[in-house]
């Protein structure tokens, strides 16, 4: 009898679990042909994994590095090619993998006949399908399917069974005949690079700081949104977006004063649809004969730059004033010595800050009421009620904040590497500073999973104390994605004496040159010190002065290469390959267009962090692990179902 139930003889716990699994595979045949596969992808080499840091809105920088698998993909064709192809031949093929949507496309203009789109699908096809031939040998045939396109799945499948004893050159030429007819044979060469660049690298990793300073951080989310397997650490400047995008308006105030700085307005009006007109207005009439000089953007835009100089400096008062208010109603945060605005003596032309007294370099405040220093005037009022509203109702922002949120977390553990963005707040002495969440003292990898649950619960209830908790993770000293004790906007802004910018960094920063305080982290994240390695960005290396990123401990690696061209124009990928780890740092990158036009690319100096007598396996990874509480699960199953526990079902029969 086949039964349509996996009924058992008593209600049991256990069982009611492996139902679940039964769903899936459904009699003990199948479970045992899903544990051997399993057991055979836990000998593959583990998969390449990708990590960039700090992209700070440089968009298609991003988008080259990806494409060109942070320069793995070069060497890897080269090698495959070099006998059978020619160097010209290597560089439009690397061309049509890095670029295969816009190579494709200029394709249509100048290959009008269907004899020219079969010579050159002829031409390309086959290495491309020996690539991906090689890139799936790494994957089980499962996982690499998964990111075949649906469509042609089945199709694709075929050709890369081809060419054999049975299926000769007319086989594929079957093939390409129907789909040149149909005008189709271009979109799937098009398909195929993409799918080759997105089998390249197994997974990329981004630690933070998405936003800011760069061009285009809505770019960067659409871009990476698109990528098959893509994680998110959070950044001090991303969880500053996500406090904006929930309407904090301290936090909006900051998203809008750094954009103007650095005149990146199109990712907020084109790309968020955030108007900045109410800012304007307000620049125009309130601050409308104000010099603001030390407000003057970095680059050009439509925008006269003394009107941008206006909008910046109406908002940094903004700012100025709310955070005052938010530091008051959070003395938990001991930050009282930061609202500044009623330390401002308008009649002097002075502030005093630590004790100290200084010399204002701008005394122009005309919405600061000294009374009442932190109340925002009617028109500033009004200003961010507008800014607010369209923040709170940008879909696209909401959107691309919950796909962060979604697939982020503080922290992520590769292979041998502990990856976070910023720092593990210590002494000097090296003990762990705890931070107050949620009225409970934490520190190390709890504080890092307290802030995680606030994070999660903040986009959901986008509750004032949470959003406020977000903004100090943006900038508070015991934030462990900031890490300093202050970041001095104001004094930058209205104080000459260089003194009072000083930021001075956590402990950590140095103790990382130390062995024994790595292991210590190490050990706290649950890693074994033996051979781990501390990964975080959100520092700048600074690579024209010949710093290194690997710490003398050769235990803790710094991978912000000042990614955006506003920091220095050059990049890291650490690359965790199966038999090494490699650290690929990137120079200027041109534009998208040079690339496909004259095949320009961003060839990384390449340097060696970890070398392996064996490669890694699956098995020794997360994903391994993974698999093999799979492994463990399918063999209940089996065993429930041999002691006639649970019922089989025939394959393919419904409950």
């Amino acid at each position: 009898m086949q039964t349509t139930s996996h009924s058992f003889k008593r209600p049991e716990a256990d069982l009611s679990t492996l139902e679940l699994l039964a769903n899936q595979f459904p009699n003990v045949d199948a479970a045992i042909a899903e544990s051997a596969r399993l057991a055979a992808v836990q000998t593959l080499p583990k998969g390449v994994v990708h990590v960039i840091s700090d992209i700070h809105g440089e968009d298609k920088k991003l988008q080259h590095v990806i494409n060109n698998a942070s320069g793995t993909l070069r060497p890897l064709v080269e090698e495959l090619f070099a006998e059978t192809m020619t160097e010209a031949e290597l560089e439009e093929f690397l061309r049509l993998t890095f670029y295969p949507a816009e190579v494709t496309s200029r394709l249509t203009e100048t290959l009008t006949t269907p004899e020219a789109i079969r010579a050159y699908a002829r031409q390309m096809l086959p290495p491309q399908l020996e690539l991906l031939r090689y890139l799936v040998s790494n994957f089980s045939l499962r996982l690499a399917t998964t990111v075949f396109p649906a469509e042609y799945r089945e199709l694709l499948l075929e050709m890369m069974h081809a060419p054999s004893t049975e299926r000769g050159p007319e086989f594929i030429g079957a093939m390409l005949d129907e789909l040149i007819r149909r005008d189709r044979a271009l979109h799937l060469i098009h398909l195929v690079g993409r799918l080759i660049r997105n089998l390249a690298v197994d997974e990329l990793i981004i630690a933070g700081d998405l936003w800011d300073r760069g061009p285009r951080g809505d770019r960067v989310m659409d871009y990476l949104r698109l990528q098959p397997n893509v994680e998110f650490i959070w950044g001090n400047h991303d969880v500053l977006w996500l406090a904006a995008a929930l309407g904090h308006e301290p936090s909006i105030c900051t998203v809008l004063r750094i954009s103007l700085r650095y005149r990146r307005i199109g990712q907020l009006d084109e790309g968020y649809s955030v108007p900045l007109t109410p800012l304007e207005h307000l620049a125009r009439t309130v601050y409308a004969d104000d010099p603001a000089e030390r407000f003057m953007p970095k680059g050009q835009g439509m925008r006269p730059n003394e009107v941008v100089a206006r909008m910046q400096k109406a908002v940094a008062v903004m700012q100025f004033k709310l955070e005052g208010k938010m530091i008051e109603q959070n003395p938990q945060w001991e930050l009282d010595h930061r609202r500044l605005m009623h330390r401002i003596d308008h009649a002097a032309g002075t502030i005093t800050i630590d004790g100290e007294t200084y010399e204002l370099r701008d005394t122009h405040f005309p919405t600061v009421d000294p009374a009442s220093p932190y109340e925002l005037s009617p028109e500033e009022a009004l200003c961010l009620d507008r800014l607010k509203h369209s923040f709170l109702n940008s879909q696209k922002l909401r959107e691309q904040m919950r796909l962060m949120v979604g697939h982020g977390s503080m922290y992520l553990k590769r292979d041998e590497c502990l990856i976070f963005h910023g720092c593990v707040p210590a002494d000097v002495d090296g003990h762990f500073l705890p931070l107050t969440i949620d009225g409970q003292s934490v520190a190390g990898r709890e504080m890092f999973e307290k802030i995680e649950h606030v994070v999660r619960r903040a986009i959901v209830d986008s509750k004032p104390r949470d959003l406020d908790f977000l903004w100090y993770l943006w900038s508070g000293p015991r934030s462990p994605l900031f890490g300093k004790d202050k970041i001095a906007t104001l004094e930058r802004d209205f104080i000459a004496d260089k003194k009072s910018h000083r930021e001075t960094k956590n402990a950590y920063f140095s103790l990382i040159h130390e062995v024994a305080f790595c292991d210590k982290v190490l050990a706290e994240f649950g890693m074994d010190p033996d051979g781990g390695l501390i990964v975080n960005g959100h520092v700048p290396v600074k690579v024209e002065e010949g710093e290194s990123p690997l710490k003398r401990s050769g235990k803790a690696i710094t991978i912000d290469g000042a990614f955006s061209e506003a920091y220095g124009d050059y990049g890291y990928t650490l690359v965790l390959e199966p038999d090494q780890i490699v650290l690929a740092q990137h120079s200027h990158f041109e534009s998208v267009e040079a690339a496909v036009r004259d095949g320009v690319d961003i060839v990384p100096k390449v340097q060696t962090i970890r070398a392996y007598d064996s490669p890694h396996r699956t098995a020794t990874t997360e994903r391994g692990q993974r698999i093999g509480y799979r492994i463990a699960m399918l063999d209940r199953l089996i065993e429930a179902y041999q002691t006639n526990r649970m019922h089989e079902r025939a394959v393919g029969s419904t409950r």
